[in-house]
């Protein structure tokens, strides 16, 4: 079925660059880590949908989401992108360049919280921010959820991505790789701090390896 929606719905509306760094991304040994198609155009629509023109990515990667983001927003919008790891922010790079939107880019290469930290200690950064996108380290999930709330404007969106984690967050606490379960556990109780957030309104959605959509409503 998946199979289905890609090869009809996805792939054929799939900008050219994005195909590219996708090709690029499939040869590395974390490609699994890239951004799912499919919850990529969902994430297009997003930002067109509340008129995005500054964002947030937490967790980069090669850039596939990063990417699509920069070609989605206005040529003078911004996204702050942070991840720790360079060197494969810098295989999407040239792709990135070749499409003409890295001016858009501020990429720092740090961990996420002492950035959105030093963004809240800038009076005019608090409700300036249009849409965030993490995907990242999920035990911090929730301190990124504090605090991106507070630089979110009303009417916002940030989208959490893995919130279904391999479909462990189903399973019986046996049945589930050792390796695999700390990222479950802190799922688990991400979803459950989300669902019940009165400041969101939230959509769950089975796309890639899970996507939560939330909305500041207050």
């Amino acid at each position: 079925m998946r199979q289905y929606l890609l090869e009809t719905s996805v792939y054929p509306r799939e900008p050219k660059p994005l195909k590219e760094l996708r090709a690029v991304t499939a040869t590395h040994p974390r490609a699994m880590m890239g951004t799912s198609p499919d919850s990529g155009q969902l994430m297009a629509m997003l930002l067109t949908l509340v008129n995005a023109k500054r964002t947030i990515e937490i967790g980069v990667f090669t850039g596939y989401s990063l990417l699509l983001t920069a070609l989605t927003i206005p040529d003078d919008g911004k996204i702050t992108a942070i991840d720790l790891n360079w060197d494969t922010y810098e295989i999407g790079l040239p792709i990135i360049k070749k499409a003409g939107v890295e001016h858009k880019i501020n990429f720092i290469q740090s961990e996420a919280l002492p950035v959105l930290d030093k963004l809240l200690e800038t009076s005019d950064s608090e409700g300036s921010f249009d849409f965030a996108f993490v995907d990242a380290d999920k035990i911090n999930y929730l301190n990124y959820h504090e605090r991106l709330l507070k630089l979110l404007r009303v009417g916002g969106i940030v989208v959490y991505d893995n919130t279904l984690w391999g479909g462990t967050v189903a399973m019986p606490e046996e049945s589930v790789p050792e390796w695999m379960k700390p990222g479950q556990h802190y799922t688990i109780e991400l979803n459950k701090s989300l669902a019940a957030d009165p400041r969101i309104q939230i959509s769950h959605a089975p796309l890639g390896d899970g996507i939560t959509i939330c909305k500041r409503l207050y």
